[in-house]
């Protein structure tokens, strides 16, 4: 499931946390859970459940020591986020928690989709694993998250043409489509690489499909040239507008 770097850092990650934290479970979730993970592309997605809330001194020790990572020579360490979470607030979908996520200390939610994956195929790295402390995720709850985060959050930045040259856009937007579909469809996740060929079957542009599979799992050059780039943000867009308003729509 892992390279020998990625097994290190997680082994240097919780050789961190243990003695400073009052920890009872540290959870993967994500690609690095789910199968498919890809050493250098995805991330490391993690969640630290503790017996309390962060101390105003934990948390910049948390920092710090974050930032301690960030000088070892190990070019996965950017891509390792994780939330830190006390157990007695787990309860609340909306409640956000301080993390460490784009080499920033922030504070954000643990969504539905996380919570429903962390039940489903969670990868318990220390501690309780995540049925013993985490509430479960009513189907309910699940689908109108998803559809919310659609409509507050994906519409708006389908009017922001400039977002949609870039890679992380392109991949991101077309494959939580995917995955979001299947899951209003029949309640199931799936990994990124079976999103590529749900696109597919939903009729997304299979030159742009081509583009983000051969970026996330091939080792062949990909365009780059700004024509391609402003090709392949109208083609994603215009993919995707219609597919987003279809959803919205039909939950009223």
């Amino acid at each position: 499931m892992t390279d020998e770097a990625t097994h290190q850092l997680l082994d240097r990650f919780l050789h961190m946390l243990r003695p400073g934290l009052p920890l009872l479970s540290v959870w993967a979730h994500g690609s690095l859970a789910g199968g498919d993970y890809q050493p250098g592309r995805s991330d490391l997605d993690l969640i630290a459940v503790l017996e309390r809330p962060c101390t105003g001194e934990e948390e910049q020790s948390l920092r710090e020591s974050h930032e301690g990572l960030g000088r070892l020579a190990n070019p996965l360490v950017p891509k390792l986020h994780c939330s830190y979470a006390a157990a007695a607030e787990l309860g609340d979908p909306a409640r956000p928690h301080v993390t460490w996520a784009h080499e920033e200390l922030m504070r954000r939610p643990i969504t539905p989709v996380t919570r429903r994956e962390l039940h489903d195929f969670g990868r318990v790295l220390y501690g309780e694993p995540p049925k013993a402390l985490l509430p479960p995720v009513p189907d309910g709850q699940l689908t109108g998250y998803i559809v919310e985060n659609f409509a507050d959050y994906w519409r708006p930045r389908l009017d922001r043409p400039e977002l949609w040259t870039e890679n992380s856009w392109v991949d991101l937007g077309l494959l939580v489509l995917a995955r979001a579909t299947v899951t209003l469809r029949d309640g199931r996740l799936i990994t990124k690489a079976e999103a590529l060929d749900v696109l597919l079957e939903m009729g997304a542009p299979a030159e742009v499909v081509a583009d983000v599979r051969r970026r996330r799992y091939d080792t062949s050059a990909a365009d780059t040239s700004e024509q391609w780039l402003a090709r392949r943000a109208e083609l994603t867009l215009a993919f995707l507008r219609p597919a987003i308003d279809r959803i919205v729509a039909r939950a009223g």
